[in-house]
Order: structure tokens, then sequence, then C-alpha cells
């Protein structure tokens, strides 16, 4: 089987094409990410732990090329072509494919970087090759409710059965011989470790590889008590540009920072006080928040999936089941070595470039890990289940393609929003104030580099734009950006209360067409993008800890 796929790669990759980049042009394309070696302290763990550590990389490992296979059906045989070509040319184009974790430059526009592959499909590979997203939608349409909640669930491939008609089809049964491996790698994880809420989860986790069923896995992970904080699953949904329906397996294999979560315990506190103040209609506010957000702060051990390609992961605010975060809530998990990496490696060089000299040192570490944390925070808040036309909707379904970008969009400004909020209030220092918007435009324009076919670069072009046209930026003669301080309050706020409205009024038409308007790269901020070509755009971790766990564990 292999051989054949890899004899298909290989055609693929000598048919003829727009012209692609050849080893220079792709050291180059690499060098955009700055190497970083992430380490974590494991001392302190008892030789079983570790074992079982050791076991939830390995799964890790597994879910990798699941989301190969679902980012697109092609991919896995490209890799194999890659892996067997020791030329320079194929070496390099192997690097460039593992940083992507696909054939597709995802910083340039998802532009090809390998002869004959096509155009990224819309729909990544949880569609069947060919059909269009009109095809679907109509399909979707003509099925009973119970049938289009299975077929535009979270965790169903759409498929054609043998008469070419459209079925939807469990990750199961799809995926099914790479979630049993990864099933039993966490069952010998889950046997290994005396921690007795891992012990759960890890157990649940492979029981809901084997069943589709990930509800009861989702409640054990928001219960996790251990130094070891791993999460491992079908979760972020930014590969399905079509809908923004279908789940992509992604893992982060973690260890809390308990000392550090302590201090940030208490602002999971204020979340349904940060709600009730929404810039938005009360009628559209959640009047009871399903739970307090439980917030961590851990390093990354090792990442796979959909959290290790391209731009790198910093936080994130999971589950994304609506019905999981109103009986539960959501956790906040803060990546800090990544985020430390990211600081020294990028947001600094690139604020000593965007920014005007006054600007400049104001920038600052406590700043960009607060607005990291306030955006994963702002996930939870805000309309999410939602009624149309008086009937029961998601935010989600509504806005379908424009979902994603939105979304970030709408957790970066109020997340901004938020921390003034909890200034105002002395929850934070007020010190922060003279950091906090100069700081998140710097990191404005770190996030811009990262290409507007990424939810996250489209998201922040809006947002610069808006404060571009309120007046809350200014462009000095040199080209570089500095903050209007009296405007920008303001400017923050009305474009939170644009975001929350439309989310919590469904209005697709009116957040494709904001999205449409202000989702663009201006001169003014290219000139600024194209200054900082020098400057590495993200980081690309090497997990060190991990490599030698493996030794030691194999």
């Amino acid at each position: 089987m292999h051989s054949l796929l890899a004899c298909g790669a290989a055609l693929l990759l000598e048919a003829a094409g727009p012209p692609v980049p050849g080893v220079s042009e792709l050291t180059h394309l690499q060098a955009q990410f700055a190497p970083v070696d992430l380490t974590v302290d494991l001392s302190g763990l008892a030789e079983n732990e570790r074992r079982a550590l050791a076991r939830m990389v390995q799964a890790a490992r597994v879910l990798d090329a699941v989301f190969l296979r679902q980012s697109w059906p092609g991919s896995p045989a490209i890799l194999l072509s890659l892996a067997a070509d020791r030329t320079a040319l194929g070496q390099a184009r192997l690097r460039f494919f593992l940083l992507n974790r696909g054939p597709w430059d995802r910083l340039d526009h998802e532009r090809p970087f390998l002869p004959g592959v096509p155009d990224k499909p819309g729909g990544a590979g949880f569609y069947p090759p060919g059909i269009t997203r009109d095809q679907l939608l109509a399909w979707q349409a003509s099925l009973p409710p119970d049938q289009r909640a299975r077929a535009t669930g979270f965790f169903t491939v759409i498929r054609r059965g043998p008469e070419g008609n459209l079925v939807p089809v469990p990750y199961s049964e799809e995926y099914q011989g790479e979630l049993a491996e990864a099933a039993r790698l966490l069952k010998e994880a889950s046997a290994l470790t005396a921690e007795p809420t891992l012990k759960t989860f890890l157990a649940r986790r492979a029981d809901a590889f084997l069943s589709n069923d990930y509800r009861a896995s989702d409640m054990a992970w928001m219960d996790l008590e251990g130094r070891i904080e791993p999460t491992l699953g079908p979760y972020e949904v930014y590969e399905d540009r079509w809908f923004g329906a279908k789940a992509a397996f992604e893992a982060f294999i973690t260890l809390r920072d308990d000392a550090a979560s302590v201090r940030l315990a208490r602002l999971g506190a204020e979340l349904q006080s940060l709600e009730d103040s929404l810039p938005l209609d009360d009628r559209f506010k959640n009047k009871k928040l399903g739970a307090l957000a439980p917030i961590r702060v851990v390093n990354s051990l090792f990442a796979s999936g959909d959290g290790n390609h391209g731009v790198q992961t910093a936080a994130y605010n999971l589950p994304n089941d609506e019905r999981v975060i109103e009986e539960k809530g959501s956790k906040r998990v803060m990546l800090k070595n990544v985020q430390e990496a990211k600081y020294s490696k990028t947001l600094l060089p690139v604020a000593r470039v965007a920014l005007a000299p006054a600007d400049q040192s104001r920038v600052s570490f406590e700043a960009f890990f607060s607005e990291i944390l306030m955006h994963e925070l702002m996930h939870g808040l805000g309309p999410h289940a939602i009624q149309v036309g008086g009937q029961p909707t998601t935010v989600r379904e509504r806005l379908q393609d424009s979902y994603s970008a939105l979304e970030e969009a709408k957790a970066d400004i109020s997340g901004l929003w938020a921390l003034q909020q909890l200034v105002d209030r002395g929850m934070v220092e007020k010190s922060m104030e003279r950091t906090m918007y100069v700081t998140f435009l710097a990191s404005a324009f770190r996030s811009v580099r990262f290409g507007l076919a990424d939810a996250h670069g489209q998201g922040i072009a809006l947002q610069l734009n808006w404060l571009l046209d309120a007046g809350a930026l200014r462009v000095g003669t040199d080209g570089r950006f500095s903050l209007v301080t009296d405007r920008v309050r303001d400017a923050v706020r009305s474009l939170t209360r644009e975001l929350l409205t439309l989310q919590a009024e469904g209005d697709a038409a009116r957040g494709r067409a904001l999205l449409a308007r202000l989702g663009v790269v201006r001169p003014e901020v290219q000139r600024v993008v194209d200054r900082l070509r020098d400057v590495p755009v993200d980081i690309a971790p090497r997990f060190v800890t991990a490599e030698r766990l493996a030794a030691e564990f194999p």
C-alpha cells in the first residue's frame, strides 16, 4: 500500500505546473521560523509518570498522521515520496512540508510550494473530492434535523456511498487504524499513572477514540488536577474553511506551572461580571455562565497535528463543544515557554521596526502574556448558543466560513476591552495601561504576518483597519505606527460591540461584508510588513525534552 502511494506521489511531484521555489527560496522560507529548543523540567516525576508521559507523546505522534489526512488526503503519499528523496531539493521540500504539515505555505495564502499540487480545498479532507460548497449546503438542507446534526457535527467526515450518495462517516471509522493505536497507548498511560484525574481522562479519551463520543472525556479533561496536563483529540475547526464545522486532531503534552496557575486563578471568578458588562444589548448576554473558567499555565513538552504547524499555538481555550461549555465551562491553557520564545524571537524585533521610538520601550512580556490570557478567556464569553427567527442555533453554524476569523478578532479586541475593565476595577495594576495598548499594536503586526488565509491573521487585519479608521492609530512620516491614546479606548469598545452584536444576531452577510472591507492588508500596513522581511514570523520548536524521554522509554 505504501509503495503504491509513494509512486503516486512521485508522479504528482513530476507534474507540470506553475513555478515553485527551489532550494534557496525554500531555505529563506524556512528561516521565517526561528528554531527554539523547548525544555521542560521533569524532576520530581516518578518513573511510572515519566513512562506514562512517553506513551502520551507516542499517541500524539499518531494523531499527527490523522491530521495530515484531514488536512488533505494526498499529503501522506507526498510525505513518503519526499522522505525517500535524498537530494538537497528533496530534503528542503521535506523540511518545509513538515513545518506546514502539508504542501501549501500557510504564511503565503496557502500557495503550493511543490509542483503538481492543486489549490488547497476549502473543505480540506473532510468532504468528497470534487464536491462544491453549494452542493453540500443543498444536501444538508434536504436532511431531517437529526441527520443534519450528524452531518454537520464536529466528529464526522462526509463521503460518497456505493451509489454515489453522500453519507456522514464517524471519525472512529474513517481513522480507525490510527485511533485504535492511539487508544491503546492512552490506555497504557492510564494504567501507568497514579494520578486519579489523569487516569480517568486518559481512559475515557481512549474510549472516545473508538466510540466517537467525546463528551465524557471532555468532562474529565476539565477536571484534570495533576502536574501532567495532556490535551489530545479533535478540537479546532480552522482547517474546514467552508463551514468551520469539522474538528481536526491535535495534541499538547504539557506540565503545569502550579505557582503561575494559582496567581491567575482569581481572574476566572471575574468572568460573569465581565459578561454582564459587555458592550452588548442585555438581551444577548448570558445571565448565568456554565462554570468558572479553569486557567492553567503550562510548559509545552510536545505538540502535534493541528497544534504544531506553521505558526505555533501560544494558548488555547477548549473544549469547543457548546454542550460541554454550557454544563462545565471551558479551560484556558497558557503555553508559557512557547510565549516566552515568541516574545523574544519575534515580538521585540517586530516592535523595533513597526512602532514609533517613543512606544518601543513600552512593550512588555507581562502585557503580552496578559493579552493572550484575556483572548482565551473571552472566547468563552459573548454569544454562543443563539436564536435566529425564533429558532435555536449557534454562532458557529450561522457564520460558517466567516466564523473563525470573526471569532479570533472578537477574542482579541474584547480581550483588550476586558483587560482595561480589570485595570479599572483594581484587579490588575494600573501600570498595565502604559504597556497594554502598545504591546497589542506590536503583536498585531506580528500576527498579520501569519497571512490572510489564517483566521488569526485576517482577524488582526480587521482590527488594525478599524483602529486606523477610528483615528486610534497614527502613521508617522517614517511609516512607523503610534497610538493616539485618547482615542484607542473608545475604538476598542466600538469594535467589541460590533463583533459581539453581529455574532448575537447570527448575521453572516454582515460578517462577510466586514471581513471583505477590513480583513485586508492596506498599503501603510504592508509597508511595515515589507520592512519586517528579515524578522522571524514565528518559532519552530524542537521538543528536546520529549526526545530525551522517548530515548529513555522507547
